[in-house]
């Protein structure tokens, strides 16, 4: 991509964010009725029938289907994202399962990266072989090799994340949209790590599925997910006849899409932040020569590949990686930083204002078996820090370094 060519998310969602409150507020309004009226009886037949629509010039429906609240979100999304549309939905996860739904047949095929978040995996390789016959070949990302001959006939998506869980390779988004178009697949990016800082669909993707539970919302109060793609297939994915998204209901309630709109205008500046102070503790720990990961690191793997496709007023991401070798080291270490140093907190989740801490091969990759996970390069003692901007750099660099102290790190 051509610095001409260069796409700002923040401009982008500036450009459209002039939603106001029904009686004049500088915010929207919540929209929290399930159901819509019409003037006239017979409107309601061409509603149905998908004639008209919000999108159309039409009114709503059913809160299934579309909600004002929703809708406003969606499309900051999809203007963040750069795609024709978007849609919210009740989780992360069930963006990932209606795509895969609107997308696959009964007997279907995906290649997905072996290094993708513990639930996903669970959803591609135990839930949906028994349920829908549709397997799932999982191949290193970086292998390119492997994925070009993972293709069968029956291979209908290639699914990655941008920046892999807990891993943090690095996807070549732009050399797995050719393969994959080349073999008349779609490429789906679950863009949770990497919101503002990687625009998938300008690098080919298209696609793109973000937990909202994350970096987005960032205050790790509410469970969310969407969805952004070409406006006809958000359309298929909502049909009253085979619509996922509309049959399957995993339907975003619009007083949390409300809550996440109103945090979208900081997000930027967040993700700077997030960013800013990874970048410090992950080069202060390879000073240390500990074996430390983050993309922003030059001696990362895929840092070339980061660098040439990311916005980079967003900085590398907010997320680093400490393999301490064993789990009863990584227990210790974690049990130091809350409980002894109160750097941060030992849960799940990422993308919160403060630092959450967590052993990704017994938490969040537990649905791996020891021979998956060795696969994905997850080691047992890896420690999965997502980087907080409360309290100052240095204080928690200090608390940092007293834990590692303490449990003989340094």
């Amino acid at each position: 991509m051509s610095q001409s060519e260069k796409f700002n998310p923040l401009e982008n969602l500036a450009a459209i964010r002039r939603e106001f409150g029904e009686h004049g507020g500088v915010n929207m309004s919540v929209e929290s009725s399930s159901t819509f009226t019409v003037l006239k009886s017979g409107t309601m037949p061409d509603i149905f029938a998908g004639k008209i629509g919000p999108e159309q010039g039409g009114c709503y429906l059913y809160g299934r289907h579309f909600n004002p609240t929703v809708h406003a979100l969606s499309c900051e999304l999809a203007a963040i994202e750069g795609t024709q549309s978007a849609y919210c939905t009740a989780s992360g996860l069930s963006a990932i399962a209606a795509v895969i739904f609107h997308c696959c047949d009964h007997g279907d095929h995906i290649i997905s990266s072996n290094a993708v978040y513990g639930g996903t995996h669970a959803l591609l390789n135990e839930f949906l072989p028994v349920k829908s016959d549709i397997e799932t070949t999982f191949v290193d990302v970086t292998n390119y090799d492997a994925i070009e001959e993972a293709f069968t006939e029956k291979t209908r998506l290639l699914f990655l994340e941008s920046i892999s869980n807990p891993t943090l390779i690095v996807a070549d988004i732009p050399r797995l949209a050719e393969i994959a178009h080349r073999h008349n697949a779609l490429l789906v990016i679950d863009n949770t790590f990497s919101p503002m800082i990687l625009s998938p669909r300008k690098l080919g993707a298209d696609i793109i599925v973000h937990s909202l539970t994350k970096f987005i919302n960032g205050s790790s109060d509410i469970i969310g997910g969407a969805i952004c793609a070409d406006r006809d297939l958000i359309h298929g994915m909502i049909d009253l006849h085979m619509g996922p998204l509309m049959l399957l209901g995993p339907t975003m309630d619009p007083r949390v899409a409300f809550q996440v709109s109103m945090r979208l205008p900081h997000l930027g500046i967040r993700m700077t932040e997030h960013s800013r102070r990874a970048m410090y503790f992950a080069q202060r720990l390879a000073e240390l020569d500990l074996q430390v990961s983050y993309p922003g690191l030059q001696t990362h793997t895929q840092y070339d590949i980061l660098k040439r496709d990311m916005n980079p007023e967003f900085g590398f991401g907010g997320i680093f990686t400490l393999d301490l070798g064993t789990q009863e080291k990584a227990y210790k270490f974690m049990d130091a930083l809350q409980n002894d140093q109160q750097f941060g907190l030992i849960a799940v989740s990422l993308g919160y204002f403060d630092s959450l801490i967590s052993c990704s091969a017994s938490s969040t990759s537990s649905e791996l078996s020891d021979e998956d996970l060795a696969y994905a390069g997850i080691s047992q003692g890896l420690v999965r820090i997502s980087i907080g901007y409360t309290g100052t750099v240095q204080q928690r660099w200090n608390q940092f370094e007293n834990a590692m102290k303490a449990v003989e790190l340094i």
